[in-house]
């Protein structure tokens, strides 16, 4: 059976306010023709279909298109909600959406009721796991804490439970997002630690013959049977050397796994720039990027006059402009930004504490910090309509 991987469509989404629907639309099309060419037998797509909870109209027209040309071209979609989805509106009219071969998947309480396929070799159950916030579903779902990897373990345990009452033979996938040990992120995904833990073993989907995996949005294997598609559009600058694609997935007789990538359209390509100004405007090396979106950190001693019009003259999609001044002193040698890159809410708000104060926060105070944190996430997770279990 011939599976098409795809994840963090994030539909709505701009790119340094630059609008990217176009774009958007046109990964559709490649889809599309890409589930034509290569005679897919199922999609796949693991979380993320939007960008935030309440999308706007062009987003969910977008949507709506892409939903009615895969129901035409008669071939099964499996789809999840992620953490930036609203699993409730998503999941509006999934019944009868399912009626034509588009089968959301938002409710926890149906992670253990696979879509079932088949080939000349048997059945093929394709169980879609939405994004479970652990705060909300930890009681429901009956872990045994509350964590990622406790919810993501009770709900995979369902999952195993439910394929052993299956026919001897039968194949599994199972549609997931989450961040598995081992992943890679960038800037663009949002954080979702509970605690100060986010990752989750990879060992969480043993039992299973394939893991389609959505959040990360850079394309990797995890191992042979647990893979992120990636997001098919780069959200971020650190995603410039990403080799956006999606996975096209062969799930053989004894659930043999060979996975090829297929790369999708890239609007425009993305470059990171950094040195003096005069160096920037002037290097022939740089004739490459003159019409890619550009990232530029300046590092003259001074900051030059008009440096974000001159830049444009040469670079004229530049979106982005740092300064990192040469010999500038160790603490002060790098922006806001890059200062808080790889840091969680929690580090950055103990930092906070640090530096207005003089000292580190001490338990008591790191423990207040870390509920306030969990608290506003649970709460936008419950209003973006994951459903809250009391």
């Amino acid at each position: 059976m011939r599976l098409l991987h795809t994840s963090d469509w994030h539909l709505g989404r701009s790119f340094h306010r630059v609008n990217l629907l176009g774009a958007q639309a046109a990964f559709v099309d490649h889809l599309v023709e890409t589930v034509r060419e290569h005679e897919v037998d199922a999609v796949l797509v693991a979380g993320d279909v939007y960008d935030r909870a309440v999308p706007p109209l062009p987003a969910v027209e977008l949507f709506d298109r892409a939903l009615h040309r895969l129901a035409d071209l008669g071939v099964p979609t499996v789809m999840i909600s992620g953490n930036h989805d609203s699993a409730r509106r998503l999941g509006v009219g999934a019944g009868l959406i399912g009626r034509a071969g588009i089968h959301l998947r938002t409710n926890p309480d149906g992670c253990a009721d696979p879509v079932v396929l088949a080939d000349a070799h048997g059945d093929v159950a394709l169980y879609g796991l939405p994004y479970l916030e652990p705060a909300l579903v930890k009681d429901h779902i009956g872990a045994d804490r509350v964590s990622h990897e406790a919810v993501l373990g009770a709900a995979m345990d369902r999952i195993r439970a439910d394929l052993a009452g299956r026919a001897p033979g039968t194949r599994s996938v199972v549609l997931a997002h989450a961040f598995v040990t081992g992943g890679q992120a960038s800037d663009s995904e949002r954080d979702i630690a509970v605690g100060g833990v986010e990752a989750v073993p990879a060992s969480v989907f043993d039992g299973v013959d394939y893991a389609a995996l959505g959040h990360l949005h850079g394309c990797q294997t995890i191992n042979e049977r647990v893979r992120y598609s990636g997001s098919p559009l780069a959200y971020s600058f650190s995603e410039a050397g990403h080799r956006k694609t999606v996975w096209l997935v062969d799930l053989g007789p004894a659930g043999e796994i060979s996975a090829e990538r297929i790369d999708t359209p890239v609007p425009r390509p993305l470059a990171r720039l950094r040195g003096p100004l005069a160096a920037l405007l002037d290097d022939p090396a740089h004739t490459a990027h003159e019409d890619s979106w550009i990232e530029a950190t300046l590092t003259d001693p001074v900051r030059p006059d008009d440096p974000m019009a001159r830049l444009t003259a040469r670079f004229p999609h530049t979106l982005s402009l740092a300064f990192d001044p040469e010999g500038r002193e160790e603490d002060g040698g790098a922006t806001y930004a890059q200062r808080l890159r790889g840091r969680s809410d929690q580090e950055i708000a103990e930092d906070f504490v640090a530096h207005v104060r003089g000292g580190g926060a001490d338990e008591a105070e790191r423990a207040v910090l870390q509920a306030a944190f969990e608290d506003v996430r649970t709460t936008a997770a419950a209003d973006g309509g994951q459903e809250a279990r009391r």
